[in-house]
């Protein structure tokens, strides 16, 4: 994982403006990815309308990650990384954590991107950031500032409105939020380096979806080979998991992490507007908690940036 310090230092060299050449291609590295990651739902909804499950379309992106990963693991040279993890037990044993974990996360996503619940997906996503902060205080005994504690609280509103409208806690969005945050986690805890901790993860999880698969087939049940578009959608499952996670490390490596902030509200703010394109309900309590979600994000936005500023030029 990109530490806070690699995420800052800058050693790109800059234009007389003080803009590097290439801090376009990183913020579009950064938007890139977010909204990649916002977009899987529309895969994953076509993909049901040509008759994939979830369990067919998470098998398939567990198994289409790995060539992906491995290809990136070439480019980025990082094979002597992964002859080192697997040297590593208890490397290995972070990265099956992380991997189980993520393939709980990506289950329930696809789930909710095609059974109605993308609003659901998009709180979760929205509120992951600030359960960052405000778990990091409670686990870690991180310092949290005003504008954060003041984040949180109403993302809490947010959160307890969304229980009301739906008559129940939002579960979906809690358990893919916490998942989210469980995942990020443990990967920061695994002294692996992004694109070879990748390649491991997807080494471990494409058996399973693969023997998933197989059986399927065996039961005339799969969609792969069945049809031209079902099978070019069931591949596209693994550029479409890994390139936003190779142009994402790339991003963080290059963007102030205060920018990174920033942009990872774009993939729920992606999510937000399929869900309402596509028709899903929204009461006036789900569009409240909406409301008190975005005024955490603001505040949390606001503090994010005023944290980089010197104190004499605020």
């Amino acid at each position: 994982m990109t530490s806070a310090s690699d995420a800052l230092q800058d050693v790109s060299p800059r234009s007389a403006s003080g803009e590097r050449p290439s801090a376009r291609y990183d913020l579009a590295a950064g938007i890139g990815c977010y909204v990649l990651w916002g977009g899987l739902s529309i895969l994953f909804m076509a993909l049901a309308a040509h008759g994939a499950r979830p369990g067919e379309i998470l098998a398939s992106r567990c198994l289409w990650s790995l060539p992906w990963a491995f290809a990136i693991l070439l480019l980025t040279r990082a094979g002597r990384e992964v002859l080192a993890i697997f040297g590593s037990p208890r490397t290995l044993a972070w990265l099956t954590a992380s991997a189980t974990l993520v393939s709980v996360n990506w289950a329930m996503f696809i789930w909710a991107s095609t059974s109605g619940h993308k609003l659901d997906a998009s709180l979760a996503y929205y509120i992951n950031p600030l359960l960052n902060m405000g778990a990091g205080a409670l686990l870690f005994r991180e310092r949290i500032s005003p504008a954060g504690t003041v984040a949180v609280a109403l993302a809490c509103i947010g959160v307890a409105l969304q229980g009301l409208a739906v008559g129940h806690p939002p579960w979906l969005a809690l358990a893919l939020a916490t998942t989210f945050w469980g995942y990020g986690v443990l990967r920061k805890q695994a002294p692996a380096g992004a694109q070879a901790g990748l390649f491991v993860e997807c080494l471990m999880l494409a058996p399973l979806g693969l023997a998933y698969l197989a059986w399927i087939g065996l039961h005339g049940q799969g969609h792969l080979g069945a049809g031209l578009p079902a099978t070019l959608l069931l591949l596209a499952t693994g550029p479409a998991t890994v390139i936003p996670l190779a142009l994402f490390a790339h991003a963080a490596r290059k963007l102030p992490l205060s920018t990174m902030g920033f942009l990872q509200f774009v993939m729920p703010t992606a999510l937000f507007a399929i869900a309402m394109a596509t028709g899903e309900p929204m009461t006036w309590l789900s569009a409240a908690s909406f409301l008190f979600i975005w005024a955490g994000v603001g505040v949390f936005t606001v503090g994010a940036v005023r944290a980089r500023i010197p104190r004499g030029q605020r």
